[in-house]
């Protein structure tokens, strides 16, 4: 079938929206119509050439979320007229990653899909007879994507799909680092670096695990007041002195949990040393540029503080992103203040200038 989608040609240029072809999916992969697709700092960031795993040509985009329109053989978890999320961390429930809680990592999958290829190690998408590669296993910047069913969240079809996107990638991010990756404990103290997207998610995150106290550090007071919106108490315009303006705080200790959603490696270390002394978690959560490098005095470390990662949050995607809709759904989450534009396929690249000027927190990507 013809469809239009977004290409990356080169690096560094205009993604061009074309026709391209894709053909129908195979066993265990689902033809998935987009309805909405969230522009993510990851597209742009790969689009840039800034990622050092990026290729091209390909459609990118994964933050997305439709309807199920036709199976491939041996599909079982989910059917046509299914409402799903696009999940580029898939759950396949067998690998010895899924049957561990320790992460999730699934394994099944990864290598094929980080070549930008399906598991068969194919792909769907072609123009004029040459392949074009998938984006993520997912490649959402189109009206329509072939995917392996276990990237795919079933979800409430109750639920406003442009909304659902938005927990394809950033918002489950964010949300994840606090409640699955952290653990924040009731009672708690938590600071996030940054207020976009990433960081507004582990704000509310803090807050429904229970946090007495949220302190969001940023550059935009725009963005400070979204935070205090989403559960926010304190809020620090970023600066040189933000670690001290934290101890300071905090009795001198630091916070009990720190999230890092900025990709700044200067940010990270702030993060690192706004810990509590003694058992401070560090959660960073945010991708550095090429080449980039953490620096930590080892004596931040000995005194009691960790440093974690988290992937897309620490979260199961086909257990975890329903649970978190219906908690959206249930009033717990407040989604509508972060998409703050509404595009066209059109006007993806417009997605990535808005994003560049810090215009909003998403650009949502509705398909007619």
């Amino acid at each position: 079938m013809e469809i239009r989608a977004a290409v990356l040609e080169q690096f560094g240029e205009p993604l061009v929206v074309q026709t391209v072809e894709l053909t129908e999916p195979g066993p265990e992969e689902v033809l998935v119509r987009l309805v909405a697709c969230g522009v993510c700092h990851t597209d742009m960031y790969t689009a840039s050439g800034a990622d050092p795993s990026g290729y091209a040509p390909c459609v990118l985009g994964h933050e997305g979320a439709g309807v199920v329109e036709r199976v491939g053989a041996d599909v079982t978890l989910v059917k046509p007229g299914d409402h799903v999320v696009t999940l580029f961390s898939p759950q396949c429930g067998e690998c010895v990653h899924c049957k561990s809680p320790k992460t999730n990592l699934c394994m099944k999958i990864r290598a094929q899909q980080n070549a930008g290829y399906l598991p068969d190690g194919t792909t769907r998408l072609k123009r004029a007879g040459d392949e074009l590669r998938h984006f993520m296993g997912t490649s959402t910047f189109a009206e329509y994507t072939v995917m392996p069913e276990i990237a795919l969240a079933k979800i409430n079809p109750e639920a406003p799909l442009e909304g659902a996107a938005l927990f394809a990638c950033g918002l489950s991010t964010g949300l994840g680092a606090a409640l699955r990756t952290a653990k924040v404990e009731p009672g708690s103290t938590a600071v996030v670096f940054g207020a976009g997207m990433v960081g507004l998610g582990a704000v509310a995150g803090a807050r429904m695990a229970g946090a007495e106290r949220v302190v969001c550090v940023d550059l935009s007071q725009d963005r400070l007041e979204l935070a205090r919106g989403q559960g926010a108490t304190d809020l620090l315009v970023g600066g040189p002195d933000t670690v001290q303006q934290i101890l300071d705080m905090t009795d001198g200790f630091g916070a009990d949990y720190t999230f890092e959603a900025t990709g700044l490696v200067s940010v990270m270390r702030q993060a690192v040393e706004a810990a509590r002394m003694g058992w401070g978690l560090c959660t960073v959560a945010g991708v550095a540029g090429r080449g980039e490098y953490l620096e930590v005095i080892p004596r931040w470390l000995i005194q009691g503080r960790r440093i974690a990662g988290s992937s897309f949050g620490g979260l199961k995607g086909r257990d975890d992103v329903p649970v978190l809709i219906d908690r959206w759904m249930a009033g717990e989450i407040d989604v509508d203040p972060f998409i703050s534009h509404r595009i066209t396929l059109d006007e993806v690249n417009k997605g990535f200038d808005l994003m560049h000027d810090q215009d909003g927190i998403r650009s949502v990507i509705e398909f007619s």
